[in-house]
């Protein structure tokens, strides 16, 4: 008797969290209900209290157990009005809130942004007004209040999870509260009147001081007089100033001749041990071996087997083996050609044959040895061997059967193929921005990868990103750096043909508009118009089609769009103009890293998504 009283409280304690659930999820209901009769939308949302809220109601997500309103996601459905409270306010388990690109105006929901269980808010490009509310959640990691009318000081907001704010494009003003200077440039754009950290620091209201006006010169009492001494003073200084002029310019325009003629004829007698190699490179087809008249043909008798393995290469093969191997043409770049050299069945390498190397032999090896210091990272590819002789320069990689990531965005966009998802793409730009960060810390404040692009991230088996090509630069001091990555080269290499790591994380911000829109690089919009990538992009965010810019690909996953905005606000971000503008590679791998952790754990992945068709794209 005893065990069936247990029994029966036992069922009576489920009946009633079950009552309690229940509960829970019809209040939610009632409050978008609520909400949906309140604020008016041109587009219908389809929320009918008979249909299942979870699994029926467009924009809306809920917790894994479905008993909990943790998402809303209605981005650009013309949404107008204010916010009522007590709506949206009373999904006291809300997670994500994302109103972006609406008509929303009136005062921020004080009552939304309060919600303890919040983490991430995306209420940008609306016509808010008002200022931010002095109590918001403590959880909050991403706040996107851009491009509203919201105005005065902004509030010392102490949340200690906040990893994204973006308060740009407003009327706020004052200084920048000490809390909020770690954020970039970028967060605060766009605000007149704001001032400290990182905008320029606050001015003090003290009137500049007059300017002193110049005392006038002596014995010029009127301006003809002034006229007169200058007429005099010109005439003086014309036969010989005319003269010495000419003839010192006629010397140095010799001289110069004479230098550029000397430099001709140098280069081109040591031209003669190079031009075979160059014009061979262009000759070698699939499966042809790559004996004496490929890249091998600078490799001398004497040091057929001094090609040098780094120490945690497993390979035993030799120079011979290698030039005795069937290969094919990978591709041709700024520093040489790469060739998929097969050795046996089980042996498969790539070897990057070396364009006219500017370093001598000891040089050359340093610098090798200092790439191969930094190759020991999983998302960075690591230099196997290396070969060295006066007209011919080897480098040994792994070879990646997946290829790269230009080929997997770029190649075969027809029918029959699988595309990248978006999970993948995701993943896929957290590991180059890893690989660039290790290089990045590891070399020093000084060390550059220097030719970031699409064809130098490599893919594992599981698609996780390799990043090669790194820091080869110095090895060809004849490349000028502007012609080595089109399309990915930041301004300052454009025009003074210098290179930072800032220069690479704006390479690195063009390759993530690459995963993001599926474009390449450069477009040419007519026979002689050429317009880059960021520039694209820029154009259409302006005319606020944010949903053009991203890969047709993509758009038959949902609920992604929120992470897709944060990507390409890193990406625009990273290509900013001016160097310090961009932020640092670190901290563009730690906001890649927080896109998944800010609403990731309870998004359906793109795997799972693939099925699912909607009219409606929401974050």
């Amino acid at each position: 008797m005893k065990l069936g009283f247990q029994t029966v409280a036992n069922l009576l304690l489920l009946l009633a969290i079950s009552a309690v659930a229940s509960s829970d999820l019809n209040s939610d209901r009632r409050a978008l209900l609520e909400f949906a009769a309140s604020v008016p939308h041109a587009r219908k949302l389809y929320w009918n209290s008979s249909n299942p809220i979870c699994t029926s109601w467009i924009g809306i997500t809920c917790s894994k157990d479905g008993t909990r309103v943790i998402g809303i996601h209605l981005p650009g459905v013309g949404l107008y009005g204010s916010i009522p409270e007590k709506t949206i306010g009373n999904l006291d388990a809300l997670r994500v809130i994302s109103l972006h690109t609406n008509f929303l105006n009136g005062n921020l929901p004080s009552d939304v942004l309060s919600i303890l269980s919040l983490r991430s808010v995306y209420l940008q490009k609306n016509n808010f007004s008002g200022g931010i509310p002095l109590y918001l959640s403590p959880r909050l990691s991403v706040i996107d209040l851009s491009s509203n009318s919201l105005s005065g000081t902004i509030p010392n907001l102490d949340l200690p999870r906040l990893r994204l704010l973006n308060l740009s494009f407003n009327s706020f003003d004052g200084p920048i509260p000490s809390a909020l200077e770690k954020f970039p440039v970028s967060s605060f754009v766009g605000n007149s009147h704001l001032c400290g950290p990182p905008l320029p620091y606050c001015s003090g209201l003290s009137p500049a001081p007059a300017p002193v006006p110049l005392p006038k010169p002596k014995n010029s009492s009127s301006p003809e007089m002034f006229g007169r001494q200058r007429a005099v003073s010109s005439r003086k200084l014309g036969t010989g100033a005319i003269v010495a002029i000419v003839i010192g310019g006629s010397s140095l325009l010799i001289l110069l001749l004479l230098v550029l003629l000397l430099r001709y004829m140098k280069k081109k007698s040591n031209s003669g041990g190079t031009r075979v190699i160059k014009t061979k490179a262009s000759s070698i087809a699939k499966a042809e071996n790559l004996k004496s008249e490929d890249f091998g043909s600078g490799v001398q008798e004497a040091e057929k087997n001094k090609l040098v393995f780094f120490q945690r290469c497993s390979y035993t093969f030799d120079l011979e083996d290698l030039l005795r191997a069937s290969a094919e043409v990978l591709g041709k770049g700024s520093y040489g050609t790469a060739y998929k050299a097969i050795l046996d069945e089980s042996t498969t390498v790539v070897v990057k044959r070396l364009r006219e190397v500017g370093f001598g032999k000891k040089e050359f090896e340093q610098h090798l040895e200092t790439l191969n210091g930094l190759g020991i990272h999983p998302n960075v590819m690591p230099l196997l061997a290396y070969y060295y002789s006066k007209d011919e320069k080897l480098l040994v990689y792994e070879y990646m059967p997946a290829g790269s990531l230009c080929a997997a965005l770029h190649g075969h966009r027809g029918t029959g193929r699988t595309p990248l998802d978006w999970d993948t793409r995701l993943n896929i730009a957290l590991g180059a921005a890893r690989g660039l960060a290790h290089i990045h810390s590891e070399g020093g404040t000084r060390f550059t990868h220097a030719n970031i692009k699409s064809s130098n991230i490599l893919l594992t088996d599981g698609l996780e990103a390799c990043v090669t090509d790194f820091s080869l630069g110095p090895l060809f001091p004849s490349i000028p750096t502007k012609y080595r990555v089109a399309g990915y080269r930041a301004p300052e290499v454009i025009e003074a043909q210098k290179t930072s790591q800032k220069s690479d994380v704006y390479s690195f911000g063009v390759l993530l508009l690459e995963i993001l829109t599926g474009k390449s690089p450069i477009q040419y919009v007519g026979y002689d118009e050429v317009i880059d990538l960021p520039r694209w992009v820029r154009s259409v965010v302006r005319e606020e089609w944010t949903a053009e810019v991203f890969d047709s690909e993509l758009l038959k996953y949902q609920n992604i769009e929120e992470e897709m905005v944060q990507l390409l606000q890193i990406a625009l971000s990273c290509v900013a103009k001016g160097v310090d503008m961009r932020p640092s590679i670190d901290d563009v791998m730690r906001m890649i890293e927080e896109i998944r952790g800010s609403e990731g754990d309870n998004r359906p992945s793109s795997e799972d998504n693939r099925s699912k068709d909607s009219n409606v794209q929401t974050p």
